[in-house]
């Protein structure tokens, strides 16, 4: 794990950086408006991820019940292979933890093995397959579980 690398809350100076990373990272990004609509979203919990002072990471879920969807994990390509997905995974887990949720659950690519083994290595399990969910290529989104929190 880098030392450098620092968890915080997502706020509004956050979202220009988070739209960047998000547009690097997606085939389809959010849009600044739907990032935006996240800090007045009372379900929504998002973190950054800061290597120094600058925002290198995101991750963010809906907090619904007792369960938690992820909405997105993305790390600024540049600074990608130092730990910061694992850094953003424990920290929404603290969340979770936080307020009591019992269950976390995500969709993602099903090509996309680096992101498959970091949420395998905390124990998420796949659960489910929606078909053709991608919109820019109608891939598949596995839908993945830890409820084990």
């Amino acid at each position: 794990m880098n030392n450098d690398l620092k968890i915080y809350p997502m706020d509004s100076s956050s979202i220009k950086y988070i739209l960047n990373i998000s547009d690097l990272s997606f085939p389809i990004s959010w849009s600044l408006e739907s990032l935006q609509s996240e800090l007045d979203n009372k379900f929504a919990k998002y973190v950054v991820l800061k290597m120094g002072n600058t925002i290198v990471g995101y991750g963010g879920m809906w907090l619904i019940l007792d369960e938690a969807h992820v909405t997105n994990i993305a790390i600024h390509p540049e600074a990608r292979g130092h730990g910061g997905g694992n850094i953003i995974v424990e920290a929404l887990f603290r969340l979770c933890r936080k307020h009591k949720i019992i269950g976390i659950t995500l969709e993602v690519r099903s090509s996309n093995f680096v992101a498959i083994n970091l949420y395998e290595k905390y124990g998420f399990e796949k659960e489910g397959l929606r078909s053709h969910y991608y919109e820019d290529n109608g891939e598949d989104a596995i839908i993945m579980w830890n409820r084990h929190l």
